[in-house]
């Protein structure tokens, strides 16, 4: 079977120099932007813990919110491909990492927790077991050394 190739391009603009540039470690902003095409830019920082803007993304929440939203898009269609009709979708979804003592970290878990409602007279079993199959397929949780956890919630609607 041939494999395809997709390629990804994403532009990252440091936006944080404070005019001396990177003179001393609180010299300079850790604030960037990233863009691709003509999309809306995702203005970006590091996590608050190293001195980032509170107020903007950092990479591991975008970690975090890329394997939400891979999982939720093979859900539903999978779901769809199966005649189930989802009416709603969200996740909570929690990433830990663990930073060592010389600086160094990674991500030792994230858990998703995808909550579903569907519409009346859907199969509730179906539907909690796609989530297996939606792991199975989503790239960037194939693409990750750590385990991604699954915690899902089905409600058919009355």
């Amino acid at each position: 079977m041939a494999h395809r190739q997709h390629r990804y391009a994403v532009r990252l603009s440091w936006t944080g120099n404070l005019g001396t540039g990177t003179s001393g470690y609180k010299a300079y902003s850790r604030d960037h932007e990233l863009t691709a095409g003509t999309k809306p830019a995702i203005p970006a920082t590091s996590d608050p813990a190293f001195r980032g803007d509170p107020a903007r993304w950092n990479p591991e929440e975008m970690l975090v919110g890329a394997l939400s939203s891979c999982h939720q898009l093979w859900y539903l269609h999978l779901c769809s491909v199966a005649g189930i009709v989802v009416t709603a979708y969200s996740d909570d979804a929690e990433g830990v990492m663990e930073e060592e003592s010389c600086g160094a970290g990674q991500f030792t878990t994230v858990v998703l927790r995808p909550r579903v409602t569907l519409a009346p007279g859907s199969d509730a079993a179906k539907a909690l077991a796609l989530h297996h199959d939606a792991a199975q397929k989503c790239f960037i949780a194939r693409s990750v050394n750590f385990p991604v956890r699954h915690e899902p919630a089905v409600e058919v609607e009355r």
